[in-house]
């Protein structure tokens, strides 16, 4: 661990320099081009998008969450260390979270779709509640772990949806101000508690993607410069096979937390993107980019087998969990579809969905196949 950690801090100084020159130009720039999504979605031919529009949830027929109070303590998310049988008290607690997420970004998809104002406003009410009630900062990781998780995803799917939403004219601007400050106050707790840690696995791009995209929305350069820099720090961890190697560690999951792992990833490189940041490009001393991490994913899901080299147990593959495949959807527009391993193809046949990344991701930015 203090190798680890070591490696960390060198990856920090390393990227000090490049991370000076980059800013937030742009706080209304999402992570998708909203404009030209909503275009695309109104003269949607693809069946697999008209799937996932018609299975959209109205955040007007959900009822108002109220935000959680007093100290958050959430059980582990597994009975004993960092894998095996799962814990099923941590679900009764964590559903108030689940149900906000649900809402605020069932608001936005229904925005993005249809322009609807009242399911805009909606959602950003929602985000309010949370606000006012100051949720998500009454923790400690010392304390609890897993409400320190909770935190970086809640964030990740407030702050992604805050970023399309802030683009409707008529929402309450001191409703919007307080809201995203409340944000940043949250994204730089979670993140100084990250600086604190030796944590560099997936729930330190989770972190990456509550700060980049809290600092966007917030113009807070700095929050955004450290989130981008997560970024590279994790396409430098990929091995020369395409793994994360920390979470090739997590034994009968290690599949699983590979594409885990990739799910907040994608989405710091479009935020960046948008703000005239290459990530996708990015590429380590080594010559891997997030790319091969890709490709490694898709050579697992084919090949089970060659997991072996780091984890012996059979493993546990949830390929059919509307989440597993939902980072594809952002990363197929920026490669070749003929490029995309088969594995990764065939899992972009049905509808993806992860709250933590904004909800629908077929709809916000869904893979099309090319016409035959």
């Amino acid at each position: 661990m203090r190798r680890v950690r070591a490696l960390y801090v060198a990856g920090v100084c390393a990227l000090a320099l490049a991370a000076q020159a980059q800013h937030v130009s742009n706080p209304r720039a999402s992570y998708v081009d909203v404009a030209a999504r909503r275009a695309e979605l109104a003269s949607n031919r693809d069946a697999r998008t008209a799937q996932a529009i018609s299975s959209l949830a109205e955040c007007t027929n959900l009822p108002v969450v109220a935000a959680p109070v007093g100290r958050m303590i959430i059980p582990p998310h597994y009975i004993s260390g960092s894998h095996g049988p799962v814990n099923p008290e941590e679900a009764k607690v964590t559903r108030v979270y689940s149900a906000y997420e649900r809402r605020v970004t069932a608001g936005m998809n229904q925005w993005l779709v249809t322009g609807s104002r009242d399911e805009a406003q909606c959602a950003q009410q929602q985000i309010d509640v949370w606000a006012r009630g100051g949720a998500l900062l009454d923790y400690d990781p010392k304390e609890s772990r897993q409400a320190w998780f909770q935190v970086e995803w809640t964030l990740s799917a407030t702050a992604t949806s805050e970023s399309v939403l802030m683009n409707e004219a008529s929402l309450d601007a001191a409703m919007l101000q307080r809201d995203i400050a409340w944000m940043d106050q949250v994204a730089h707790r979670t993140v100084e508690f990250d600086k604190a840690s030796d944590e560099v696995n997936n729930h330190h791009y989770w972190r990456g993607l509550a700060a980049t995209a809290t600092g966007v929305i917030s113009s807070d350069d700095g929050l955004f410069r450290w989130g981008t820099g997560v970024y590279r720090q994790a396409v430098d961890a990929i091995d020369a096979h395409g793994a994360f190697p920390l979470e090739m560690a997590r034994h009968e999951r290690a599949i699983h937390y590979q594409s885990f792992a990739l799910q907040p990833l994608l989405p710091i490189a479009q935020f960046a993107e948008r703000q005239g940041v290459d990530l996708y490009g990015y590429r380590s001393k080594s010559g891997r980019g997030i790319g091969d991490a890709v490709n490694f994913l898709g050579a697992a899901l084919a090949n089970p087998e060659i997991v072996k080299a780091y984890a012996s147990e059979p493993q546990l593959i949830d390929s059919s969990d509307s989440d597993f495949f939902s980072f594809a959807e952002f990363y197929s527009h920026h490669c070749d579809s003929g490029s995309m391993p088969p594995a990764i193809l065939k899992g972009l046949e049905r509808p993806t969905f992860a709250t933590r990344v904004g909800g629908s991701t077929t709809v916000i930015d869904g893979y099309v196949p090319p016409a035959k």
